[in-house]
């Protein structure tokens, strides 16, 4: 089941189950699709895949199979991974 993180990982924008900008690589990273093109470059910093669109789970699924509260986020800053070159 996918976790439906809530928000970007790098700009902390919101991403509620119903965005249609998440995206996620194969771990469930979660970025909003203006970080994966203009920071990331299409590249997940943490493992280096890529990204797809995040599912939306159907709003009559979402009470039984709530989406995650648990926010990630890089206070940091995000950037390309050294290696993804």
């Amino acid at each position: 089941m996918l976790e439906l993180r809530p928000g970007c990982e790098c700009c902390d924008k919101n991403l509620p189950p119903d965005a249609t900008d998440a995206m996620i690589c194969t771990f469930e990273c979660t970025f909003c699709a203006d970080c994966v093109e203009s920071v990331l470059r299409g590249v997940c910093p943490n493992c280096g895949g890529n990204f797809s669109a995040r599912p939306i789970r159907p709003a009559a699924l979402l009470q039984k199979y709530p989406a995650s509260t648990r926010r990630v986020f890089k206070a940091e800053g995000c950037a390309p991974r050294a290696d993804a070159a």
